[in-house]
């Protein structure tokens, strides 16, 4: 499963798998760019950890969902 992470940039908000040295995505906005994302995702298995502006981890999504490790009771 591949890893990509939203972080805040100087020029607005980037997708970034990790290790890569350059962006997949960019936009202006995180809304926009978490909209970008669930189609960039199709058909990828990947986790992407969504940051806050100071850095800091606010969530976690996994595409597709079915590929999600952690059980849901309910």
């Amino acid at each position: 499963m591949d890893n990509y992470h939203i972080v805040s940039t100087d020029s607005g908000w980037e997708l970034r798998k990790e290790g890569a040295a350059r962006a997949s995505k960019t936009a202006g906005t995180k809304d926009e760019l978490l909209k970008m994302t669930g189609t960039f995702m199709e058909g990828k298995t990947a986790s992407v950890k969504i940051h806050k502006k100071d850095g800091v981890i606010q969530e976690e999504r996994t595409y597709p969902r079915a590929a999600d490790p952690r059980e849901t009771k309910g």
